[in-house]
């Protein structure tokens, strides 16, 4: 079994009542109707913070593309509306989103993958996903090798053209490779109990799988019952519409459609 990454941590502060937790957007300009969705609950959300798991956007090339008129700047746009404190982990799709754009758009970055959140007297921990789903060799490797300073330090190095010419030749190759897929790779669900227990919380929160549903892992060692809780993605604009906030607060966690929240 993979051995435990070390954990982030991030505390709640007091005036957080209630925290919303989004991931697997994957905006991009394609789908108006999504960024459109995304962009009303932001502007709307209830919430005194939103902690987005990664994948807000279908593909990230550098903060550089966000020149005034992209996309990538009407999405901090967006992000510059919401009331809410925000966080943010990356997610396999924008790990390259940079420092300078969340610290511009006042979004706290949480490096680590995963972080033990502290909400009260809870800890949940927190994470993308995908370093979850071991099963999936082939992208464990290469998730290892881009996520290297090295390799990212050469890709950004790229004229903006070039990289944005890659990020749709490996957005092409992806969709080719999901469509022979019968599903998603799924998360370990004894590795997400290594977690648990290693992080000492017994609600694990993550993305990636575009799995939503809530699972029960058994108990820990001191008999509380571990429960794994998988996130929406959000397709408005697919055949199949979906998209869905889980919202945090004194009375536990549900789940909301985005105009609801």
């Amino acid at each position: 079994m993979p051995a435990v990454p070390a954990f982030g941590a991030l505390q709640a502060p007091a005036h957080w009542r209630t925290v919303d937790f989004i991931s697997d957007l994957h905006l991009g300009p394609e789908e108006p109707r999504t960024f459109d969705a995304w962009a009303r609950y932001l502007g709307r959300t209830r919430a005194d913070a939103v902690i987005i798991l990664g994948d807000l956007f279908e593909a990230w090339v550098g903060d550089d593309a966000a020149v005034p008129g992209s996309f990538e700047a009407r999405c901090g746009q967006v992000l510059d509306g919401c009331q809410a404190d925000m966080a943010f982990m990356r997610g396999n799709r924008d790990f390259l989103l940079g420092h300078d754009f969340l610290a511009r758009h006042r979004v706290r970055e949480l490096a680590s993958d995963p972080t033990v959140l502290t909400f009260g007297q809870q800890r949940y921990l927190l994470s993308h996903g995908d370093l979850l789903c071991t099963d999936d060799v082939a992208y464990q490797q290469f998730r290892a090798q881009v996520r290297s300073p090295q390799w990212q330090q050469a890709f950004l190095a790229r004229p903006l053209a070039e990289r944005q010419a890659i990020a749709r030749q490996m957005r092409a190759q992806s969709q080719a490779h999901q469509a022979t897929q019968a599903a998603y790779a799924d998360a370990d669900a004894a590795l997400a109990r290594q977690w648990l227990r290693q992080a000492d919380a017994t609600v694990l929160i993550h993305g990636h799988t575009h799995r939503p549903a809530d699972h029960a892992l058994g108990p820990d060692a001191r008999g509380r019952p571990l429960t794994q809780v998988v996130l929406s993605d959000w397709h408005i604009d697919a055949r199949t519409q979906r998209a869905q906030v889980l919202r945090l607060d004194a009375q536990g966690l549900t789940r909301l459609p985005p105009e609801a929240a």
